[in-house]
């Protein structure tokens, strides 16, 4: 066999290799957020996600699609926008979507999770959390206490809501309030359009933000089956080879260091700061699932 014989076998840049049946698995792992990873942790948001879905649903003899949610939830936008990927990617190949709940689908992660066709999640897994929460500090009698003045300029009445410095006004929150009201309502129309005629509809805590275990969350109609990814896909597809989808990571996410590396020359920097900051709001979102 010559050379040319060789490279003639040899698969195109960008093109699938050449197998039997595949069942492609995507991870969504992480806070739901627009912003970068902060020190190099997943996060999930459709820039981040959108490559790897398109080449989830690339293969020529795809049987269907598993996604992998451990996310305790984040931004409602970024939730609304990767689910809507994943379901026009789905209706156009004309392939299943089957979501696995892994330690907690809650709040964006299980806007997530419906986007699938069927969702199944282990008994011990954290589900539901259908609700909207804000949270922040406020921040001016600590300015106060210092003897700081902050100057702040506007042109619009509404312009700074909200902000940490400023003492709370009341006309903001009730604002705040039905903001949320409003966002909850589209939350309850994407899980009832999604799980249509599944709900357990005598429940009226379903939609209060609450959190249950998967074994519970059967018994309510949020999830379809108990059970695993490996052993779900084996009863489905056992002639098809499960095919793990990432992203390409930089190479400092390789390596282990993210945005806070530049500290480990004794230099803070603004952007190191901010990373710290955003790890924490991070792990706060996971702590209120007590992971």
């Amino acid at each position: 066999m010559d050379v040319k014989d060789l490279t003639s076998r040899l698969p195109l840049p960008g093109t699938q290799r050449e197998r039997g049946p595949v069942v492609t698995a995507v991870k969504l792992h992480g806070v739901i957020t627009p912003t970068p990873a902060p020190l190099g942790r997943g996060v999930i948001n459709l820039a981040a996600v959108e490559s790897v879905l398109t080449r989830a649903f690339g293969y020529d003899q795809l049987r269907a699609v598993a996604l992998l949610i451990n996310s305790p939830g984040g931004s409602a936008t970024q939730s609304a926008l990767v689910a809507d990927r994943i379901r026009g990617l789905a209706d156009h190949k004309r392939v299943p979507v089957l979501a696995f709940c892994e330690d907690v689908a809650a709040s964006g992660g299980y806007w997530l999770a419906c986007a699938a066709d069927e969702i199944v999640a282990h008994p011990t897994s954290l589900v539901g959390s259908i609700g909207v929460v804000s949270q922040g500090f406020g921040l001016h009698g600590l300015l106060e206490r210092f003897g700081v003045e902050r100057r702040l300029y506007t042109a619009g009445a509404n312009k700074a809501r909200l902000d940490p410095f400023l003492p709370e006004r009341e006309d903001d929150v009730m604002w705040l309030r039905s903001m949320q009201t409003e966002l909850h309502g589209m939350f309850c129309d994407w899980v009832c359009s999604r799980r249509s005629g599944q709900l357990a509809t005598d429940q009226h805590d379903l939609f209060t933000g609450e959190v249950w275990t998967g074994r519970r969350a059967l018994e309510l109609g949020l999830v379809d089956r108990l059970g695993t990814m490996r052993g779900e896909i084996a009863k489905r597809y056992p002639d098809a080879e499960i095919v793990t989808v990432e992203g390409r990571r930089s190479l400092l996410a390789r390596l282990g260091l993210g945005p806070a590396a530049a500290s480990l020359s004794g230099r803070a920097s603004p952007e190191s700061a901010l990373a710290v900051l955003e790890a924490l709001e991070h792990r706060a979102a996971w702590s209120r699932f007590g992971l």
